[in-house]
Parts: structure tokens; C-alpha cells; sequence
């Protein structure tokens, strides 16, 4: 049964590094949700605590964790996406 586990958060985990890499070079904010990225960290965290406390702990807590460094690096992206938002002059004004 772990390896059903393990397919559903390798699938989930293929699209951080795509979001990452595209939060890198957007340089913008526009378009992601903080809201949506900080569910998706704390159902991550939530996954983790019950490895962690049912004892359960293989190779899919490793998983776990990879997926939760990648959405902090994308949560981290925002923030600094955001600043450079607002560094840009606002569309229809002059700098």
C-alpha cells in the first residue's frame, strides 16, 4: 500500500520544480495564490506529522520532505517576486 502513497506524492512533486523554475524567471507575483501554496505546505507538514507519529516512517516521508522544500522555495520566490512587483512603476505611469 506505501507504494500508492508514494506514486500520488511523486505525482503531485513533478510539478514543484516546473513552478519553481517558472517563479524564477517570471520574476513576477501576478498569477500565484500565497493562500493556495500555504495549504498545499501545511497539508505537506500535516503528511509528515503522521509519518512521524504513527511511526511509519520509509522512504515516502523523504518525499514528503522534498515536496515541502519545494513549495518554501516557491513560497520564498513569491515573496521576492512581490517585492519586485512593487518596485515596478504601475502600468499607465511614468517612473
Amino acid at each position: 500500500m506505501e507504494i500508492f502513497e508514494a506514486v500520488m506524492m511523486i505525482c503531485f512533486g513533478v510539478s514543484w520544480p516546473v513552478s519553481v523554475y517558472k517563479s524564477w524567471t517570471a520574476r513576477t507575483a501576478r498569477g500565484k495564490s500565497l493562500v493556495f501554496e500555504i495549504f498545499i505546505w501545511l497539508g505537506y507538514v500535516s503528511g509528515i506529522i503522521g509519518k512521524l507519529l504513527s511511526g511509519n516512517i520509509t522512504y515516502v516521508l523523504a518525499i514528503y520532505i522534498l515536496n515541502i522544500v519545494m513549495v518554501s522555495v516557491d513560497i520564498g520566490l513569491y515573496f521576492r517576486n512581490s517585492r519586485l512587483d512593487r518596485q515596478q512603476p504601475e502600468p499607465g505611469r511614468e517612473a
